[in-house]
């Protein structure tokens, strides 16, 4: 990870941001040699929402209302 003061950032920061965007490594900066913040290149944007992700990927086969077992199997429906 490169390191450079905040003087240094404040100077060449447009050039320095596209140096990120274009190597994927981040940016740590520093004031009086004391990391204040990183830049890290950002991550893909997400075209779906969380909810509802799965939409349109599941198939439902077969009975999904019936019991699974027999009803008869189970003892409290025997009485």
């Amino acid at each position: 990870m490169k390191v450079i003061p905040i003087s240094k950032f404040k100077a060449q920061c447009l050039g320095l941001i596209e140096q990120v965007r274009k190597t994927r490594q981040p940016l740590r900066i520093t004031r009086h040699g004391v990391a204040v913040v990183e830049v890290v290149p950002a991550g893909p944007d997400r075209k779906r929402k969380f909810l509802g992700d799965m939409i349109g990927t599941a198939e439902i086969v077969g009975d999904i209302v019936s019991p699974v077992i027999d009803l008869d199997e189970i003892e409290a429906y025997r009485e």
